[in-house]
């Protein structure tokens, strides 16, 4: 199969409910303490990342599978702050909720999010995934989005909580799914058609993208040519961080080719921002 804008599709299906039924475990554990705890997020406490993450499940399904007509922007808000604005007054609204009425909500909603991907063919255009592109995308890649949401914010859960790491095994499609935002990213650096650039996550995989007559492509593996125009490597803990814009040791961060490439790779955001 020919390299698409999207690259390969990504089977994230298998790991929602494990990854659900890990964060129930860790948050039906905590003390009162503990849910004041402050995160990553800022100004969001731990009961507050649990909020949201209630949202996004409510919200996916309100939206996608019950067709409810969610809140626009406003006349000049831009769509990034648009989603800071509705994430933020969700999380406000919850702070007048108990822990018990938050965990019975989260309960409530578990698996209801996998069943709701199951049902559909992955393989059909969907909503867009904004940071990968403003075009519908293919509904696996918005699928695969949610899953790297709850994942990350269930990372920042734990190092809040300073708890044991989430395994390894939940964060298998991960680089996977932040590297389809390098094509939207490099769109409009000007390389001749058939440069390539190559993005390699330290035990997690290998990725290029070549440019073309309408943009790049992405596909799975490191660069075919032997001169790519500019590679970047780094190991999954650096990548994730530096896609969400989360604090991340560039020092980890190993560079070759065009320097100014090298640059706007560097700048690829996997999330809205």
């Amino acid at each position: 199969m020919s390299p698409t804008r999207w690259g390969p599709p990504i089977d994230v299906l298998p790991y929602f409910s494990k990854e659900e039924q890990a964060l129930m475990t860790l948050l039906g554990a905590l003390t009162g303490e503990d849910w004041e705890r402050p995160t990553a997020c800022a100004g969001w406490t731990v009961k507050d990342i649990a909020a949201h993450l209630l949202g996004d499940k409510v919200g996916r399904l309100s939206r996608s599978r019950d067709g409810h007509a969610a809140e626009a922007p406003r006349a000049g808000e831009s769509f990034p702050r648009f989603i800071d604005r509705i994430n933020d007054e969700w999380v406000v609204a919850c702070r007048r909720l108990s822990t018990d009425v938050l965990l019975t909500m989260l309960y409530e909603f578990m698996g209801q999010t996998t069943e709701y991907w199951a049902k559909l063919d992955l393989d059909a255009d969907g909503d867009p995934v904004s940071w990968a592109g403003p075009e519908p995308a293919p509904r696996w890649l918005d699928a695969a989005r949610d899953y790297s949401e709850f994942w990350v914010h269930h990372v920042q859960l734990r190092e809040a909580l300073e708890h044991t790491p989430l395994e390894a095994e939940y964060a298998e499609p991960i680089a996977d799914t932040f590297v389809r935002a390098l094509p939207h990213t490099l769109r409009d650096v000007d390389a001749r058609v058939g440069k390539q650039v190559g993005y390699t996550v330290t035990g997690a995989g290998k990725w290029y993208a070549r440019r073309e007559r309408d943009g790049w492509v992405l596909d799975r593996g490191a660069p075919p040519s032997r001169t790519p125009l500019a590679t970047v490597t780094t190991d999954l803990d650096t990548f994730w961080r530096l896609c969400t814009r989360n604090t991340a040791d560039v020092g980890r961060v190993r560079t070759t080719g065009d320097e100014n490439v090298c640059e706007v790779m560097l700048t690829m955001t996997s999330i809205i921002a």
